[in-house]
């Protein structure tokens, strides 16, 4: 299970929402002073992000708690979101060229980035899809673990 700390904000049927801080391993590196990520990462490090998570444990509006997500699920989504789309693209441009060579199109790149661009959309309304599908799903929900002294 993957734990952050975070702030209840607000409790409402069942949930907490809570405020998390993004945070970066960039501090402890040897080599951030130099690194271009480290220098995007100081620019977002101290936004916080409302999250709503599942409270099985009646967190009260100022506690600090500790939420988690199952492993899995960060690996599914991150999978979904982020290979899903690339691979449609890929396949619609393949389907693309070969589409292009077999009818002797005049222009087979063309007709190869317009296939990509399409199996690109495609993905994209499966990740939507998907994304309305687990969104109540409670393997998918973060869940607030306990609250911190």
């Amino acid at each position: 299970m993957i734990e952050e700390a975070a702030t209840v904000a607000a409790v409402q049927d069942g949930f907490a929402w809570v405020d998390t801080r993004r945070q970066s391993t960039c501090g402890s590196c040897a080599a951030r002073k130099g690194c271009g990520t480290a220098t995007i990462a100081k620019l977002f490090e101290r936004r916080q992000r409302r999250v709503r998570a599942i409270d099985s444990i009646g967190a009260r509006v100022g506690d600090r708690v500790m939420i988690g997500l199952a492993e899995g699920a960060l690996l599914q989504g991150s999978l979904a979101v982020y290979l899903v789309p690339i691979a449609s693209m890929m396949l619609g441009a393949g389907v693309g060229e070969l589409l292009a060579v077999n009818t002797g199109a005049q222009d087979p790149e063309t007709v190869s980035v317009v296939m990509g661009i399409a199996g690109m959309a495609v993905g994209l309304a499966w990740v939507r899809m998907f994304a309305r599908r687990i969104e109540a799903d409670e393997r998918y929900q973060p869940t607030v673990l306990r609250v911190l002294p």
